[in-house]
């Protein structure tokens, strides 16, 4: 589905070039769950920034399903995240103001489908993660486990090829954390979806199909 071939990324800082990532390489297969660890600062958040979408790498390559991704506009490639890509982060990022349902609702919103499909299509996926009656309830007045769940939702709504998710569960006390985990495991299995998860709870990594460990910028 996905082949990671020599990426490099590297930032200047003060008048200095800081790599960041150091020639990694993997290949992700369609259908499985694959987790990445490492400490703080390794490259773990980068590389899932890259693979998303979101960043370019200073060189190397990714291709998706055949296309060279960096070979694409930046329009392209926000049309591809829109359309392939569901992000779940460890800070939910939902939007205060509006209702679970809502926000769930948004980028189908976003990509302009009719209201009524994409009300719908929200509407059964807060179902599936457990929360048919939290719809009408803003993130304030829910718990942080709910607002996780909300996230997952909204990741998962336009049915993404691939679900990146950076430390979902990092922000939560050990048993909703296993509850998450659970759920993550759920779609993976039952709906084929391919999940990249990086994490530094040892014990929730060791449940994926493989790992992957990154030590200064590179994959072992």
């Amino acid at each position: 589905m996905i082949d990671v071939v020599d990426l490099n990324k590297s930032f200047t800082m003060a008048g200095e070039e800081l790599a960041i990532l150091k020639g990694v390489s993997l290949s992700i297969v369609e259908g499985e769950m694959l987790a990445i660890v490492g400490a703080s600062g390794v490259g773990k958040s980068t590389l899932l920034s890259i693979l998303g979408g979101l960043d370019r790498p200073t060189s190397g390559k990714i291709t998706f399903e055949g296309v060279d991704l960096f070979g694409c506009s930046d329009a392209e490639l926000a049309e591809f995240r829109n359309k392939k890509i569901g992000f779940i982060f460890q800070f939910h990022h939902l939007l205060h103001e509006f209702s679970a349902l809502e926000n769930v609702m948004m980028p189908g919103l976003i990509r302009r489908m009719n209201r009524g499909l994409i009300e719908s299509a929200a509407r059964e996926m807060l179902g599936f993660v457990g929360l048919s009656h939290r719809l009408n309830h803003k993130p304030g007045e829910l718990s942080g486990g709910e607002q996780q769940r909300v996230a997952i939702a909204r990741a998962l709504v336009l049915q993404p090829k691939l679900i990146l998710a950076d430390e979902p569960t990092g922000n939560l006390d050990t048993h909703t954390s296993d509850e998450i985990f659970g759920l993550l495991k759920d779609l993976n299995k039952k709906r084929g979806m391919t999940f990249i998860l990086v994490t530094h709870n040892e014990k929730l990594s060791l449940q994926a199909d493989r790992v992957f460990s990154m030590v200064d910028g590179r994959i072992e």
